[in-house]
């Protein structure tokens, strides 16, 4: 027995004890302003100084402009100031702000975000919040911006006109091109929040101010086209996401009450409605196969790369496609509740919660910004007072170091590679619950493993049956299948399969009890019966050495041995083998290619556990053991100094799970409470997963290294430059753009197949 042979609770084998908030259907977002898109995903909340009372409620507001931290950040410094705010909640992608307050009316809000320049519009509670529509803008005002600024330029140049026509056509296009910036930057100043657009608004006026046209409209311009090619490269990495929610049909072919089968759509369709889908077609929700057969192509879900059979009583999820056979199915889950649904929430949500690295690259950015303007002020004031430098010259390059220093690429650096490598990994049938996971997993040295329905199969048979007892034969197969047959374990599942064809009598079992680690016991007619393990039978005094030697026997071929035992000793003896996966083998050795070892942990004996160990490559495998213990062994290995994962699928393992920096989930495909708890759930319970995942974390780690080192070194040597007095405004832009641009490109490389 794996763990131990006891009773479950029906969809436990997935739980253990992370839990995460719950979470809420998102939708597509449409183009942000690029340098902000600092965490454009699930729900975050931000708790204000005021507890919340008792008649507190939550209004909800959909706010247009709000889709990125800058005016997050803009929007919870107002709020909070803001008598009767107690929290808010950020929904970035779907631009929905929630606000749990005691004011008697909703006006102070909207009138405190109006104030922002934004406009808050109500929504109705209780009612599903639509995906806001793609945000689009007329092209014609850029166009516009980037002919005056260049028109500028030429005229300049060529000084064919006198200087206020140049200063007219730049007006032009600064205006034209920048009065989103100007007006976004201004509100920042009003709040006293240096943002992107605070520094750019700066910068640009102070080249008016110095007679620099050309160069102001010419800078306001590139960065106009900065922020659209960044809203244009980030809007991969978040529809990587959103788009999976596109794989799942509108329409679903329904059997009616009078018999026949109507196209309907399926956020319409009830639970335990009978759907009918034809070879080739979508499957729009999960349910359970009613009659048919078929292969389906569930990759959207598990991530496997072969189609899987499906019959009566299989499974079948939403967004998978149906290629061979016709299939009816019962509809077992609502369209926003799918498996698939599931999965893209909880991806949005994983979004919501920061990596470390992008932690500290938000608290760096706001030590930095406030640095950097200070900075540009020294430049722009002590040369011409102290040293009697010329006031153009260093103001001209006070205006540059504020462009060139923008934050933009360092902020976007992190959860754009983040966001790629969540995609990147639910595509692979891996569901990672936080960036948290996916930049901590590359740390990983040490894997612990559950044996039952892990390594191995978790359908064991019987493959012997042993009399104990004189006349035991007669009733110790009927009894032992009874007390199996209360629990839903494999071991006992096993045993109690094995007595079916055989028709025993039904017997009643009074009194049942579990027993964590060793067995099961239970009264029939009146008489006590234990069914347990080597372990309960040494608990119960009821070991002796010829039953020892037995026991030894079948145990070091890999068995799990069980024992029926009343109050005078053991009655009959049951050996039960699991087979091992095949796609264990392969795992353990790239996880040993990988540098980490491996270590199994199970409730089985230790010969059981040394044999399957010695099949799959495990370096260490440690056996009788309860929850506790393999708690203690995750312990052990954190004083070594270790860094640990868990692998399981069973409560017992919830212990064990807790504790280790990630816990992986298998099979969690259709489970709620494994995607809903796992740090990372397999979809599937193929353990090559991990190996990926390890691998993905490694790269992602890596890209986020490269990132910061690109973004500070290319500042670092333009910033010289600067002080040099050889760099231009415009070509401060195309440099922050350009660092930009390299670090969103490198981070979305974590997207390809």
């Amino acid at each position: 027995m794996s763990d131990s042979l006891h009773s479950h609770k029906p969809g436990a084998e997935h739980e253990h004890s992370h839990t995460l908030k719950p979470v809420q259907k998102h939708g597509h977002t449409g183009h942000g302003d690029a340098c902000c898109s600092s965490s454009a995903a699930a729900p975050v909340s931000v708790t204000l100084s005021e507890a919340p009372t008792a008649g507190s409620r939550l209004s909800n507001f959909r706010i247009e402009a709000m889709d990125c931290p800058t005016e997050q950040t803009l929007i919870q410094n107002k709020l909070s100031k803001l008598t009767g705010v107690h929290q808010l909640e950020f929904n970035l992608i779907n631009r929905v702000l929630g606000v749990t307050h005691d004011l008697p009316g909703t006006e102070p809000i909207v009138e405190a975000i109006k104030s922002l320049g934004m406009h808050a519009e109500p929504l109705e509670q209780g009612v599903e919040t639509p995906a806001p529509a793609p945000v689009k803008k007329p092209w014609w005002p850029l166009a516009l911006s980037g002919v005056g600024a260049l028109l500028a330029e030429v005229l300049h140049f060529t000084g064919a006109v006198p200087n206020w026509v140049v200063a007219i056509v730049a007006l032009v296009s600064i205006l034209s091109g920048g009065l989103g910036t100007y007006k976004k930057g201004w509100i920042a100043l009003k709040n006293r929040n240096l943002n992107i657009n605070a520094l750019m608004s700066i910068a640009v006026t102070g080249a008016i101010f110095i007679g620099q046209w050309p160069e102001a409209a010419m800078v306001m311009f590139l960065f106009t086209v900065a922020e659209l090619i960044e809203a244009k490269s980030l809007d991969r990495a978040r529809n990587a996401i959103s788009g999976l929610m596109q794989m799942t049909p509108e329409q679903a072919t329904v059997l009616q009450a009078d018999g026949s089968w109507v196209e309907q759509d399926v956020k319409t369709i009830a639970l335990g409605a009978r759907v009918r889908v034809r070879p080739g077609e979508r499957i729009g929700l999960d349910g359970e196969v009613l009659s048919g057969n078929s292969t389906i192509d569930q990759a959207p879900i598990t991530g496997e790369s072969l189609p899987v059979e499906k019959t009566v009583g299989d499974k079948v999820f939403a967004g998978t496609i149906n290629q061979a056979g016709s299939l009816e199915f019962a509809v077992t889950a609502a369209a926003d509740n799918s498996t698939l649904a599931r999965i893209i929430h909880a991806v949005e949500q994983a979004q919501g919660a920061r990596a470390p690295t992008q932690r500290f690259v938000d608290s760096f950015s706001k030590i930095y910004t406030p640095v950097v303007f200070v900075l540009a002020l020294a430049v722009a004031i002590i040369p011409p007072l102290f040293m009697g430098a010329l006031w153009f010259d260093w103001i001209y390059r006070a205006l540059v170091l504020l462009v060139v220093a923008c934050p933009c690429a360092l902020v976007i650096s992190t959860p754009v590679t983040i966001v790629s490598g969540l995609a990147a990994a639910a595509r692979k049938g891996i569901l990672v619950k936080g960036g948290v996971y996916l930049e901590g997993g590359y740390k990983l040295d040490y894997l612990a493993l559950d044996k039952t329905g892990t390594i191995t199969h978790g359908k064991p048979v019987q493959t012997d049956y042993l009399s104990l007892a004189p006349n035991a034969d007669q009733m110790a197969p009927a009894i032992a299948a009874a007390l199996a047959g209360r629990s839903d374990h494999p071991v006992s599942l096993a045993i109690a399969n094995a007595a079916v064809d055989k028709q025993f009598a039904a017997l009643v079992v009074d009194n049942f009890e579990a027993l964590g680690g060793r067995g099961v016991r239970g009264e029939i007619n009146g008489q006590l019966y234990h069914l347990g393990n080597h372990r309960l039978v040494e608990e119960l005094g009821l070991c002796s050495p010829a039953l020892e030697e037995t026991l030894f026997a079948l145990e070091k071929q890999g068995k799990s041995v069980v024992l029926l035992l009343d109050q005078s000793g053991p009655l009959a003896l049951f050996a039960v083998a699991d087979t091992v996966k095949e796609s264990s083998r392969e795992a353990i050795q790239q996880l040993h290619d990988l540098g980490i070892k491996t270590l199994m942990l199970t409730g089985d004996n230790v010969h059981t556990a040394q044999a399957i160990a010695a099949q799959v490559g495990i370096d260490e495998a440690r056996g009788d053991l309860l929850p506790s213990d393999k708690l203690q062994a995750i312990e052990s290995l954190y004083a070594q100094g270790h860094h640990v994962g868990m692998v399981g699928d069973g409560i017992n393992d919830a212990p064990a799970l807790a504790r280790s920096e990630i816990g992986f989930a298998m099979a969690a495909a259709g489970t709620d409470t494994a995607i809903e708890t796992a740090d990372v759930a397999l979809m599937d319970d193929d353990l090559r997963k991990i190996p990926s995942f390890i691998r993905l974390s490694r790269q992602t780690s890596s890209i986020l290294k490269q990132n910061i080192a690109l973004a500070l070194v290319i500042k670092a040597i333009f910033l010289g430059v600067t002080f040099a007095g050889l760099a231009t405004m415009w070509m401060a832009v195309f440099a922050d753009m350009g660092v930009s641009l390299l670090v969103v490109f490198n981070g979305l490389r974590l997207l390809r197949k």
